[in-house]
């Protein structure tokens, strides 16, 4: 559309009546702002600047994308006038289209007031302008993430890391001191080993539940056969070999029940922690919980003060590394990785090459549960004692990690690079709600409010009869 066509656009009444509209919500927002500044005692140079870069800010936004929405609203690509007909099919074409980009903004805009709400002295001056900072960026990120098409999810979730880091950065005092950064990554370092199967199970087409229990089975029992006088290595390895047991016998199970993978799992889950709590707590009153000594080799490899080969860092953070730059590689570079993305896109031609669903559904499944049990292997070294609900976080955050990175729960779209991504983005997200104090039940509601535009935002997944 040319440059003459968007002129003529603006002269239209609908064209007249936005710009009003525009100056109208850049008054009523810096205006806000003025009277939070000085009603909270801020600087009147400081208020004065704030409230000039806001009002500039919202009718920056709001022509920069106003024009190409009422060329497209109201002229035709001849030049001439739309009928009112065309304008509303226009209308809703464009709603359709930038479906993900509207429920984003309007659950930000929620979350922002829903935290205003919970949180005292929450809407002050800067506050507003982290938001509109936030918009700014969303809209920008969604906008130029067009032209990454093969790799849109990241891009997205990448600005919005980068964005999270900038606003916790500007609010938290210390967010960006070494012993925080060094604390985000052990917990992300967790969060990323117990969504590895989760990923490889999904980018299947299925979903493994279970992980959570298999996380505080593996916690508790490995503490109990120390306690029995197993050694400790060989715990390790005997807890290990159980989980992937468990994983095949979700793999199997589900491969059999095909569309029953969920619930088949979340019932093995159930199983699986029941019956350790019934194994560890006979002859003790303690059940679900097991105290004993955690080996110091354990407390190290995972705990905040552990160092690897004399640097500062605990080994669980290099560990997390090299098995996510194996797993990336291995996805995209293997004839395992090919495969595997072969049978999530179709599984009728990954038949026709012969690939073996059977054996690569039950082989992921089994990798997600012996991961889930390492990892729950390692939180006994960071926390020094078994509790079975140690693992119930992970039920939700494996999955909003998979999902927010971008990996479709159809199959066949996404991998492990793409969930490192959204592990990062959550825990930073978790320290930055923590850093201002908003309580645990708070910060689940908003984590669930950040899964819904993530999924719209990426739409890319194929629709289930393709994957018949």
């Amino acid at each position: 559309m040319s440059a003459a066509h968007e002129t003529k656009a603006m002269m239209t009444p609908i064209g007249r009546a936005a710009k009003w509209i525009g100056l109208f919500l850049g008054v009523i927002i810096s205006g806000l702002g003025l009277i939070l500044g000085f009603w909270q005692g801020v600087p009147a140079q400081q208020v004065i600047f704030l409230t000039a870069a806001t009002f500039a800010l919202v009718i920056w936004v709001w022509n920069s994308y106003l024009n190409r929405w009422l060329v497209e609203l109201s002229i035709n690509d001849d030049g001439k006038d739309k009928d009112p007909v065309s304008s509303r099919a226009a209308l809703r074409e464009f709603a359709l289209r930038n479906l993900g980009l509207l429920i984003s903004l309007g659950l930000l805009i929620t979350a922002f007031f829903i935290l205003a709400a919970a949180i005292d002295s929450f809407l002050s001056l800067v506050n507003i302008i982290v938001g509109l900072i936030l918009v700014l960026l969303l809209i920008v990120a969604v906008k130029a993430s067009q032209f990454f098409v093969d790799n849109r999810s990241a891009f997205i979730g990448l600005t919005v890391l980068v964005a999270l880091f900038i606003v916790a950065s500007m609010k938290i005092d210390g967010f960006l001191s070494l012993t925080n950064i060094k604390s985000m990554l052990v917990f992300a370092s967790f969060l990323g080993l117990a969504c590895l199967g989760q990923t490889l199970v999904a980018l299947m087409g299925g979903l493994d539940l279970s992980i959570p229990f298999i996380i505080g089975s593996a916690n508790v029992g490995l503490l109990y056969l120390i306690g029995l006088g197993v050694p400790p290595w060989l715990a390790v390895i005997i807890v290990l070999l159980l989980g992937v047991v468990i994983g095949i016998i979700n793999g199997f199970l589900s491969f059999r029940l095909q569309g029953s993978a969920l619930i088949l799992t979340l019932g093995v889950g159930f199983a699986v922690s029941g019956i350790t709590q019934i194994l560890t707590s006979i002859g003790t009153e303690y059940a679900g919980n097991v105290f004993g000594t955690v080996p110091n080799w354990l407390k190290n490899l995972a705990s905040m003060n552990g160092n690897t080969f004399g640097l500062d860092v605990p080994p669980v953070i290099f560990i997390w590394v090299i098995v996510a730059a194996v797993l990336i590689y291995g996805l995209k570079n293997s004839v395992y990785g090919r495969n595997l993305y072969a049978l999530g896109g179709n599984r009728t031609s990954a038949d026709r090459l012969s690939i073996s669903e059977r054996r690569y559904w039950i082989g992921a499944y089994a990798i997600s549960g012996g991961v889930a049990a390492l990892t729950g292997e390692l939180l006994l070294g960071w926390s020094g004692g078994g509790f079975i609900g140690v693992g119930q976080p992970y039920l939700f955050m494996t999955l909003a990690a998979v999902v927010m990175g971008g990996t479709s729960l159809l199959g066949g779209y996404g991998g492990y690079g793409f969930t490192v991504i959204g592990v990062l983005v959550l825990q930073v997200l978790t320290s930055f709600l923590v850093g201002i104090g908003l309580r645990f039940e708070w910060q689940q509601f908003i984590f669930g409010l950040l899964i819904v535009p993530m999924v719209a935002l990426y739409a890319r997944s194929p629709h289930i009869r393709t994957q018949i």
